[in-house]
């Protein structure tokens, strides 16, 4: 028998497994790299892709913007915000020329103590910060609308400044094709309504379904991805840094430079590294989310799921593990439960779209096909609720599925894409 650590919050669950029948997931050796030093970065930002040096772009007297992740996101921001700010005043920007804003999109608002996590108490002490918050039509700006016709109203501290510095981690996103780039402007500081304009574009409510060319990986054709350029290339960020992170949140590799162009290479080079071949789909799967950030709420959890269920046949098990200590990452988020399936939850997408409906849908879509046990701290009843088995650890989920069904264990679920090969 073999162990094998998964994480679960802040704290581990080891799984005692049968080699012979699980077989694990995750990046190879070669790709899991050491993380970067401050030198290392410091590098980076010397030779930014496609872009001149920070120092050429901004000069002293002018107002930066750093738009930073918030704490459902692990990007390595205390080390990267900390050497953008000790460059920025390097070159002569003062200190109270500098802010930061938490791109939280509909999360709920960053705490003092995140705040000190995120940014590290040196810098959050020192930099005044700003919070975001969608559904503040007085904090937005109205930039008009794109062709087609989502409005653009972003946070007007976008505007009020001479450069907006974006950050963020580059991985996978279910619809998006990645995280990372434009993402930390919409949906990171765009109102509700701008937000809600460019997700639901993810769905194609003529013919049903998924909309041809959103999906994880893809950004060319990705109507969502496309959109939400769209909107951040009206901002005109001047200086992008995304970083690559490991399962402790340390950055591996970073990719710094031209908003556009650091983003893609980003992203082209992460998919080459994070995309996993398998001959088959296996009949069970046991996901972790990594543990805390990953699995701090259901809808953070649901894109582990998503993975997952790339290896998963249909009518088997996926068993995942997901605290939740935040609960669903919206209080609202149940309601859209009440719908009978997910074609019935479809059609009320198309008569009143939210942004977690859309999750809520693709949930649903998937506990259609699989059979779901969730180990959470969720409520038995919310989690049968959403149609899932609850179990209280990983013995008790294992016991309810089909003890001859080849396996696979994905311990990092959100970072690996398993693509069965042809």
């Amino acid at each position: 028998m073999t162990e094998i650590k998964l994480g679960y919050g802040h704290t581990p669950v080891v799984f005692t497994y049968d080699a012979a029948r699980f077989h694990v997931l995750e990046i190879e050796d070669g790709e899991k790299e050491r993380a970067l030093t401050d030198v290392e970065i410091g590098a980076a930002l010397d030779e930014p892709i496609d872009s001149p040096p920070l120092e050429e772009i901004i000069s002293a007297g002018e107002t930066v913007l750093i738009v930073v992740s918030d704490a459902t996101r692990a990007t390595a921001s205390g080390q990267v915000v900390n050497l953008l700010v000790r460059r920025l005043i390097e070159s002569g920007v003062s200190p109270g020329d500098i802010h930061i804003i938490f791109a939280t999109g509909i999360h709920r608002a960053v705490t003092a103590e995140e705040k000190h996590e995120l940014l590290t108490p040196f810098i959050a002490q020192r930099i005044r910060t700003l919070d975001h918050s969608a559904s503040d039509a007085s904090s937005m700006i109205r930039l008009g609308q794109t062709e087609r016709g989502t409005p653009i109203e972003i946070n007007r501290a976008l505007k009020e400044h001479d450069h907006v510095i974006l950050t963020g981690a580059i991985g996978f996103h279910y619809f998006a094709g990645f995280t990372g780039g434009r993402k930390s402007i919409c949906p990171g500081l765009a109102s509700a309504q701008t937000i809600e304009g460019t997700h639901m574009l993810a769905l194609d409510f003529e013919r049903g379904g998924r909309r041809a060319g959103v999906g994880t990986s893809l950004l060319d054709g990705n109507a969502v991805h496309e959109e939400c350029e769209r909107v951040a290339a009206l901002v005109s960020p001047s200086f992008l840094v995304n970083t690559v992170v490991d399962e402790s949140g340390r950055a591996l590799r970073v990719y710094a430079g031209d908003w556009r162009a650091a983003h893609r290479r980003g992203c082209l080079e992460y998919a080459r590294t994070h995309s996993i071949k398998i001959e088959e789909k296996r009949g069970v799967v046991v996901a972790s989310c990594n543990g805390s950030p990953w699995d701090i709420n259901l809808i953070q959890a649901h894109k582990s799921l998503d993975m997952a269920a790339h290896a998963c046949l249909e009518g088997g098990d996926i068993i995942l593990l997901a605290e939740c200590p935040d609960g669903f990452g919206r209080a609202d988020f149940l309601k859209w439960f009440e719908a009978t399936d997910s074609r019935a939850l479809e059609n009320r997408l198309r008569e009143g779209y939210e942004v977690n409906g859309q999750t809520a849908w693709s949930l649903l879509t998937k506990v259609e096909k699989f059979r779901v046990h969730l180990i959470s701290e969720l409520a038995d009843e919310d989690v049968r609720r959403m149609r899932m088995q609850p179990a209280h650890n990983l013995d008790e989920a294992l016991a309810l599925v089909n003890q001859n069904a080849q396996g696979y264990i994905m311990p990092c679920a959100s970072v690996v894409l398993p693509v069965v090969s042809i």
